[in-house]
C-alpha cells in the first residue's frame, strides 16, 4: 500500500473519529443498509441480464435455423420446379421447333441468300406451347412468380399474368447463360438481384437457374425461376419482430440476400467488418456500430451456404432487465430511507443521554454545580451517570474547600504586603524629613511635615479599598513632591489623564511604588533632573496606565527576566531586595484583585529611560473572578 494512499485513508478515519456519536452511528447504519442491499441489487440485475441474454441467443439461434429450414425448403422446390421441362416432353418439343426455326433463319442468313420469312404461326404455337406449361408451372409453388424458359438462341418465353417481368430479360439470360455453361445441368442458385418490372417497379428476386437437357443429354435451352424476396421477407420480419433487431442474408461470397433496412439489397458487403467477424458457422459476438452497442447472432445453411445474421441492440435486449433493475433500485432505494429513518431516531435515542450529559458538563465547565443527571436505566449510561452525579458533588466540595483556603490566602498575603509597604514607606519619609530639618529650621520642614500626614493618612487605610484614579495620582504627586524637598528640584512630574478616567475606581497604592522604584533605580546622578511622565487612556480591551521615565533604563535579559518574573513563569531571586515592595508587590496586588488577565508590563532600553504599563479591566471596579 502506497504512502497517499494510507495518509488519505487515514485522514478518513481521524474525519470519522472526529464526527459526534449519533453521526457516527449514522454513518455505521447507512454503511450496513446500503452496502449489502446494494451488491444483492448488482449481483441480481447482473445475473438477469446475462440470463436474457443467454437465452435470447440460444432462442434466436433456433429461430435462425428453423427460418433457414425452411428457406432451404423453399429454394428446393424451386430446384423440383426447374427440372419440371426436364420431364415434359410438350416443352421439349416446342424449345426444339424453336431451336431448330431460329437455326434456319440464321442459316439463311449467313450464305448470303434472302431470309426466310417470319413464320407467324409456327412461332405463335411455339409460344403458347411454352406459356401454357408456364402458367401451369407458376401455380405450383407460391412465390415462384416468374418463370422464364429459353432456347438455344436465347429467345425467352413467359408469361405476364402475374406481373413482375424483368425488362432486362435479355441482359439477365447473358448473366445467367455465362455460369451455367459449366454447369453440366445442375441447378444454379443466384443471389438477389434488382430489376425493374414491366410495371415499372423496383424488384428484388433470387433465381434458380437450370440448363434443359433432351433425353441423349444435348442441352435444347435455359430455365430460370425467380422467386420474390417476399418470401423470405415475411419469416425475417416475423424475426425482428420477436427480437427488436435487424436481419440480413449473405451468400457465401458476400452478396446481400436480404436486407430488413432494404438499403443493401443486391450489394457486396464481404469487406463489412461485422461479416469478417461472423467466422464460422453460428456463434454470436458484441460490435459497436453508429454509437450503439448491439448483439450479432449467426448462422449458417449447410445447402446454400447461406449465411442469416441478426442484430439486437443491447438496450432491447436488456430492456426487461432495465426494468426489473430499476424496480429494485427503487424498492432498494425506499428500504433504504426507511431503515435510515429508523437508524436516525434510534442514534438519537442512543445519545441523547450522552448530549444530556455533555449539557450538564458545560454548565459545570461556566461554574454551575447544581446539576444532577437523572438516572432513568441501569445500563453503562445509566451507571456513567450515577459517577458523573458523584464526582459532581466531589468536586462542589473541593471547590469551597479551596475557595475558603484561597480566601484566607489572599488576605494574609494582603496583610503581608501592607505590613511590608507602611515600614518602608515610613521609613523614607522620615529619613527626608530629617535631611531637611538639618538644613532648614523653619516653614520647609512645617510643609513637609504636613505632606508627610497626607502621605500616612492615605496608606495607613485598607490597600483593597479602591479610590478614585485622581486620588491615586494626586498620592503620587505629594510623594514626588517630598522627594523634591530632600532632592530639590530634581524631579519633575507629568500627569496626563484622558477625559473620563479622573473618576476610575483603582485599588490604592499601585502608582507611588512605580514612581518610586523609578527614582531609586533608574535615576541617573550623571543628569540634573529625571522626568517622570504619567498618562491613562482607555482602549476597547483595557485601561492602560503609562508611567515612563528617562533614567539609566536596563538591559534586554534584565527587562526579559524581570517581564518572565511578573508574568509568573520565572521565580524572582532566592531574596528579594531590601525594600522590595516595588514592581512585583503591585502586580501581585493587580493580579489577586483583578485577575491573572491584568497586571504589569515593562518597556525598557539601556539609557534610554523605562515605561512600566499597567492593564486593567475596561470595566470599571470589576472584582477578581
Amino acid at each position: 500500500m502506497s504512502m497517499s494512499l494510507k495518509k488519505r485513508l487515514w485522514r478518513i478515519w481521524s474525519a470519522f473519529g472526529g464526527m459526534r456519536m449519533e453521526r457516527k452511528l449514522f454513518v455505521v447504519f447507512l454503511l450496513l443498509i446500503t452496502v449489502p442491499l446494494s451488491f444483492i441489487g448488482y449481483i441480481s440485475y447482473n445475473n438477469y441480464s446475462r440470463s436474457i441474454e443467454e437465452k435470447t441467443i440460444v432462442y434466436s439461434t433456433k429461430m435462425l435455423e428453423n427460418m433457414m429450414v425452411r428457406v432451404d425448403d423453399y429454394i428446393e422446390d424451386m430446384v423440383r420446379i426447374s427440372s419440371i421441362p426436364a420431364y415434359q416432353d410438350d416443352i421439349k418439343q416446342n424449345l426444339i421447333r424453336s431451336n431448330s426455326y431460329y437455326e434456319q433463319r440464321q442459316l439463311t442468313s449467313g450464305d448470303g441468300s434472302n431470309p426466310l420469312p417470319d413464320d407467324f404461326d409456327l412461332l405463335l404455337s411455339i409460344q403458347r406451347g411454352i406459356e401454357g406449361n408456364i402458367s401451369f408451372i407458376n401455380t405450383i409453388k407460391r412465390g415462384a412468380n416468374s418463370v422464364y424458359i429459353f432456347d438455344q438462341y436465347g429467345n425467352g418465353y413467359y408469361t405476364t399474368a402475374g406481373g413482375g417481368i424483368r425488362l432486362n430479360v435479355k441482359e439477365s439470360y447473358e448473366n445467367w447463360l455465362e455460369r451455367v455453361k459449366t454447369s453440366g445441368g445442375e441447378a444454379m442458385l443466384f443471389s438477389t438481384q434488382k430489376y425493374t418490372s414491366n410495371l415499372q417497379s423496383v424488384r428484388y428476386a433470387f433465381t434458380v437457374v437450370r440448363k434443359v437437357i433432351d433425353k441423349s443429354l444435348k442441352p435444347i435451352g435455359m430455365i430460370a425461376v425467380d422467386a420474390n424476396i417476399s418470401v423470405i421477407e415475411d419469416q425475417m420480419s416475423e424475426l425482428d419482430k420477436v427480437t427488436n433487431g435487424k436481419s440480413v442474408i449473405i451468400d457465401e461470397l458476400g452478396n446481400v440476400i436480404y436486407d430488413s433496412d432494404k438499403e443493401r439489397m443486391a450489394t457486396n458487403i464481404k469487406d463489412d467488418p461485422v461479416v469478417v467477424q461472423a467466422a464460422g458457422a453460428k456463434g454470436s459476438f458484441y460490435f459497436e456500430r453508429d454509437g450503439l452497442n448491439r448483439l450479432y447472432i449467426y448462422t449458417t445453411s449447410p445447402n446454400t451456404d447461406w449465411k442469416v445474421m441478426t442484430s439486437i441492440p443491447v438496450s432491447e435486449l436488456t430492456k426487461d432487465a432495465v426494468v426489473i433493475r430499476n424496480v429494485t433500485w427503487i424498492a432498494t432505494l425506499i428500504t433504504i430511507l426507511v431503515a435510515l429513518l429508523i437508524s436516525t431516531v434510534l442514534s438519537f435515542a442512543l445519545t441523547n443521554p450522552l448530549r444530556k450529559m455533555m449539557r450538564l458538563m458545560k454548565s459545570v465547565q461556566e461554574g454551575d454545580f447544581n446539576v444532577q443527571f437523572p438516572v432513568k436505566y441501569r445500563d453503562e449510561v445509566g451507571q456513567l451517570g450515577n459517577q458523573f452525579n458523584r464526582m459532581i458533588v466531589r468536586i462542589d466540595h473541593l471547590i469551597r474547600d479551596i475557595y475558603v483556603m484561597e480566601t484566607k490566602k489572599k488576605e494574609a498575603e494582603l496583610h503581608a504586603l501592607q505590613s511590608q509597604i507602611n515600614p518602608h514607606f515610613m521609613y523614607n519619609t522620615l529619613e527626608s524629613i530629617r535631611m531637611a530639618a538639618e538644613l532648614n529650621d523653619d516653614q520647609i520642614a512645617a510643609d513637609m511635615i504636613a505632606i508627610l500626614g497626607k502621605l500616612l493618612r492615605y496608606s495607613i487605610s485598607d490597600l483593597h479599598e479602591e479610590v478614585t484614579l485622581a486620588d491615586e495620582a494626586g498620592h503620587m504627586r505629594n510623594y514626588v513632591e517630598m522627594l523634591n524637598y530632600r532632592y530639590p528640584n530634581r524631579f519633575r512630574l507629568d500627569s496626563q489623564i484622558a477625559d473620563g478616567l479622573g473618576n476610575y475606581p483603582i485599588i490604592k497604592l499601585v502608582l507611588q511604588p512605580i514612581v518610586e522604584n523609578a527614582i531609586y533605580h533608574g535615576m541617573d546622578d550623571s543628569k540634573p533632573s529625571m522626568q517622570i511622565k504619567m498618562s491613562g487612556e482607555r482602549t476597547p480591551q483595557a485601561v492602560l496606565l503609562r508611567i515612563k521615565d528617562d533614567g539609566l533604563g536596563m538591559d534586554e535579559e534584565t527587562l526579559d527576566r524581570l517581564n518572565r518574573s511578573l508574568a509568573g513563569t520565572e521565580e524572582a531571586g532566592a531574596k528579594r531586595k531590601s525594600g522590595g515592595i516595588g514592581l512585583k508587590n503591585v502586580n501581585e496586588r493587580i493580579k489577586l484583585h483583578y485577575g491573572n488577565s491584568y497586571g504589569l508590563k515593562v518597556y525598557s532600553e539601556r539609557g534610554k529611560g523605562t515605561e512600566v504599563v499597567l492593564h486593567l479591566p475596561i470595566e470599571a471596579g470589576r472584582e477578581a473572578e
